[in-house]
């Protein structure tokens, strides 16, 4: 069990978490067992970790520590940089039907799914995560801005976000569909049709607090003649490159779900930063990616959540997209393509585990220390973070957490985090 030494006193208690402070100026020192710095191609014995305010001062073995610094003992423990997951909905709470789907767009309020994301938020946090990248909030306009800066002023508990607010789409691509056609339903993304609209909607996400922006370059998933998965695109070329051109004028990375080849073509086709999901990548696409320098979110979990249900309800393509899911990450993960760990918690209830996500990189082909490097390093270097988080060096922000027992050799144990610190104050 991991022991706290020295603790001075508990603050205050915000929604059921409990903070740990130290003496005002005062360094921190935490002997960790093993160390997993996030870089490294091993883990490292018995190494000191420094920390002064907010930020690691000194890693390494037979350290100075200073006279009046306090000591965190996690001798038993394996040390690692904060989790990051890439690919998050904060304001959902689980849709493998399109019922559930409706039931929280049609049925809660903003307000209300507000609420259950401060939950959302406080559950990730507490299980590790950090940083989360939240890729649209399915209908609930700019509430994670909202939440983005309650918890950068320390109102509610939460792992750092970076959000892109609605997403884009296009008119008949995107649910919920089959209702009269009299009604005027809201969607939950913004839809656009034509270069015009797409440049306003960009425009006005970023004024309105969109770090990325959000788009789904296809849908209606299937089997092509040659056994991969295809899908139809939603944007014309015209559109899409309006989207992304501008998105990057204004300083702004795109995050395109893009499931099928012919999204994941047409995505990295116009300079898109990140693919996510990408059941439907092959050999070709992988090499294209790894030449462009794009990132991969997988969201290996959610598909194995959804995939029966969605299956059950009569869309059997679901269940065909998992072993492509697993072999496309095998192949890519062999040939060096940068993959970032992105679960899509909120597409599968917040009382599951994101860590679960590690597990199944594993079972699909990576290295346990591909996977911690996933959700660590290379997730900070898909942020445009790298230099602040993702690994425990010098100088970086104090976000880390511990794990009993050694997740080289079972990755599982992420699920059952014992010790979160983030910006140099212990969480859990």
């Amino acid at each position: 069990m991991i022991r706290l030494i020295n603790r001075v006193s508990l603050v205050f208690a915000v929604i059921g978490v409990t903070s740990v402070t130290f003496s005002q100026n005062k360094p921190l020192a935490i002997k960790a067992g093993k160390l997993i710095d996030g870089k490294s191609t091993a883990a490292q014995e018995n190494v000191t970790i420094l920390i002064d305010g907010n930020r690691i001062s000194e890693v390494g073995k037979n350290l100075s520590i200073p006279a009046n610094a306090e000591a965190i003992d996690l001798s038993n423990a394996t040390v690692l940089p904060g989790f990051i997951d890439a690919h998050t909905h904060l304001l959902l709470q689980g849709d493998i039907t399109s019922e559930e789907y409706e039931e929280q767009i049609y049925k809660e309020s903003i307000p209300y799914r507000t609420i259950r994301a401060v939950a959302a938020a406080r559950t990730a946090l507490m299980n590790g995560f950090t940083s989360m990248r939240d890729v649209e909030t399915e209908g609930a306009m700019y509430a994670d801005v909202d939440l983005k800066k309650a918890i950068n002023r320390g109102i509610i508990p939460g792992p750092r976000l970076w959000v892109a607010t609605r997403a884009l789409s296009v008119t008949g691509r995107y649910g919920p569909s089959g209702y009269a056609w009299e009604l005027d339903l809201p969607k939950g993304v913004q839809i656009v049709d034509g270069t015009a609209e797409c440049l306003k909607a960009v425009r006005e996400q970023v004024a309105n607090g969109a770090d990325w922006i959000k788009l789904y370059a296809d849908s209606r998933y299937y089997i092509d003649k040659n056994g991969g998965l295809s899908s139809w695109t939603n944007f014309t070329d015209e559109e899409m490159r309006t989207i992304v051109s501008e998105a990057h004028r204004l300083g702004k990375k795109v995050a395109a779900h893009a499931i099928g080849r012919n999204g994941i073509k047409m995505a990295l086709d116009h300079g898109c930063d990140t693919i996510e999901h990408g059941d439907g990548f092959d050999d070709a696409l992988i090499a294209q990616a790894i030449k462009q320098g794009v990132y991969w979110c997988p969201t290996m979990l959610v598909t194995e959540y959804v995939a029966p249900g969605r299956a059950a309800a009569g869309a059997e393509i679901w269940t065909k997209m998992l072993p492509m899911l697993h072999a496309a990450v095998g192949k890519a993960a062999k040939a060096g393509m940068k993959i970032a760990l992105g679960s899509d918690a909120g597409g599968y209830p917040w009382t599951m585990n994101q860590a679960g996500e590690f597990v199944l990189m594993v079972k699909a082909g990576m290295t346990p220390m591909q996977a911690i490097k996933a959700g660590t390093i290379v997730a900070a270097e898909l942020l445009g973070q790298a230099e602040q988080l993702g690994s425990i060096e010098k100088d970086k922000l104090a976000d880390l957490v511990a794990v009993p027992g050694n997740p080289l050799d079972d990755v599982s144990l992420f699920e059952k985090i014992s010790f979160v610190m983030k910006d140099g104050v212990v969480i859990k």
